[in-house]
């Protein structure tokens, strides 16, 4: 029997979304299972320092947890360590802080005031004495994927074609239409979030986890042995198929 690995979509700052996840995974597969994490642990939801710290201080306690980093992941470490606001890869030219990104709220976490006074050069300047170094240093140095056999984790995805030696940290955290639109088998079968959907959905050479915990609805985690996939709900086991 191919072992079990379990995985988590978009997070967001939802830590209760997280919580509940984390419960149906422990009762499909036990406090050992083996899961990873798909990015975009912060922005917009409420909790996004508490999310961090609930993946380090599982990593910590030996968890068999892989986490991996997503595109508001890397905007966030950006703006603590270089007060960079915009993204090239944003055409609308809308910067981290914008609601739309959720940006103010993963420092509201961390207590900085995004109320009173929302120049960026204060945000920047509080944001650096309030986000711990500790946080800083894991949310950077996630990795940018997870191969396991028949099946790669990553969060937005792949460039069609490229060998993954080659594939870029920009395409790997936010890739869309090249990776969306492409329907011929990729090398394996590629597990993704970024792209928030209503639910989870199997596409045939993709998976997209991503059920849009940023907006508000639950995290639905996933199970996969070898390339077979069910979704996890307090009924058990729902088959994903194409």
């Amino acid at each position: 029997m191919t072992q079990p690995i379990y995985a988590v979509g978009d997070i967001h700052g939802q830590l209760d979304y997280l919580e509940a996840a984390l419960d149906l995974i422990s009762a499909d597969g036990g406090e050992d299972a083996e899961i990873v994490f798909l990015g975009d642990l912060v922005d917009r939801g409420p909790k996004s320092r508490s999310v961090i710290e609930r993946l380090m201080d599982g990593q910590a306690a030996a968890k068999n947890w892989h986490v991996i980093k997503g595109n508001h992941d890397r905007m966030f470490a950006r703006f603590v360590s270089e007060a960079e606001e915009n993204d090239k890869r944003i055409l609308s030219g809308i910067g981290w802080l914008n609601p739309r990104l959720g940006g103010a709220a993963t420092l509201a976490s961390y207590g900085v005031d995004v109320e009173s006074d929302t120049s960026s050069f204060r945000l920047f300047a509080e944001a650096q004495s309030a986000v711990p170094h500790s946080h800083l240093d894991y949310v950077s140095n996630l990795p940018l994927y997870l191969q396991r056999g028949e099946v790669l984790f990553v969060h937005a995805g792949i460039a069609p074609g490229v060998p993954l030696q080659d594939q870029v940290e920009d395409d790997l955290i936010w890739i869309r239409d090249p990776f969306l639109k492409y329907t011929d088998p990729h090398p394996w079968l590629v597990v993704h979030g970024h792209t928030a959907l209503e639910i989870p959905f199997h596409f045939g050479n993709r998976v997209d986890l991503d059920g849009g915990a940023g907006y508000g609805r639950p995290i639905v985690p996933a199970v996969f042995e070898g390339t077979d996939c069910w979704l996890l709900s307090t009924g058990g086991r729902v088959r994903l198929t194409p």
